[in-house]
């Protein structure tokens, strides 16, 4: 009895283990091969649970998401011959999961950074050539989006033949060697300070125009204004000579009075005459017809 329920146990535990060696499991994000003596059988793309030949088949499984490789390139030279330490991180997908086994067997060697892996080398090679027509200014500025497209387009067209989509190449580093950076760092103060140089001259230059301007308008409205200032003078002294005429017209004796007090101010006023004793009409009246030499007579009216 005790034998037969050994044997049973034994052949339920091998049921139990070829069971389970005839089911696999793929997941969401998976992709799987079967494999049967290291032949291939078919692809499994559908998540769930499959079955294959117990001991014969074998599976392998490869991702479908979108997988990050970062590769360090090491030394790559510019067009102007400026030696670069360049670091790349690519973005790809397995689309031909049968293609991508056959070329690649697996994503590690697929992945593996060696100089002859497949990833890895083709980076290397398509970024030697496009960096060889582009100068280092370029790849510093916001022009090398589009150098990194065309690397990307270049390492695109030759994935295909692994089953793999490049969905980007971007440059994780880019540096100059140190022995490179101190020189290209003194090149570019010097260029600076010549482009500083420039344009403060520019500005002066700008200055100088400009104030020369202002001066020149400046003279121009002065000028202006003096020739009207002196129009608006003449005819103003026009018109008081006019009023004086018709008022002192009216009364001879007054204007003859008035011109009298004009040059006894007139007189007085130069500082060489003195008045002594006290002032009264006659010594006025006396100095209106008798001036001093030199003064005229007062003018009298035109009636």
């Amino acid at each position: 009895m005790s034998r037969r329920l050994i044997a049973s146990g034994v052949g339920i535990v091998l049921l139990g283990i070829i069971g389970l060696s005839s089911i696999f499991t793929v997941q969401e994000a998976e992709q799987a091969i079967v494999l049967e003596l290291g032949r291939f059988v078919r692809v499994e793309n559908k998540p769930g649970l499959h079955f294959k030949v117990p001991f014969i088949q074998t599976v392998s499984y490869f991702d479908k998401r979108v997988l990050d490789f970062e590769a360090d390139l090491g030394e790559i030279n510019t067009k102007d011959q400026k030696q670069t330490v360049v670091d790349t991180y690519t973005r790809y997908r397995i689309t031909d999961v049968l293609k991508f086994f056959q070329t690649a067997r697996s994503i590690e060697n697929f992945e593996a950074r060696r100089p002859d892996a497949p990833l890895n080398a083709l980076i290397k090679s398509n970024v030697l050539q496009v960096f060889g027509r582009v100068d280092l200014a370029t790849l510093l500025t916001a022009k090398r989006a589009e150098v990194m497209k065309e690397i990307t387009k270049r390492v695109h067209d030759e994935m295909e033949r692994f089953g793999v989509e490049i969905i980007d190449v971007r440059i994780k580093r880019i540096d100059l060697p140190q022995q490179n950076a101190d020189a290209v760092q003194q090149r570019m103060e010097t260029q600076r300070r010549q482009e500083a140089i420039r344009i403060r001259a520019e500005g002066d230059k700008e200055s100088q125009r400009i104030r020369a301007d202002a001066d020149k308008q400046v003279r121009v409205i002065r000028a202006e204004a003096e020739q009207k200032a002196n129009i608006l003078r003449g005819e103003g002294e026009g018109q008081a000579q006019e009023i004086y005429n018709k008022a002192f017209g009216q009364d001879k004796d007054f204007f003859e009075f008035w011109q009298c007090m004009q040059t006894v101010r007139d007189g007085l006023a130069s500082g060489s005459t003195r008045l002594v004793g006290m002032p009264s009409a006659e010594i006025l009246i006396q100095l209106c017809k008798n001036p001093r030499p030199g003064q005229t007579e007062p003018r009298r009216a035109e009636k």
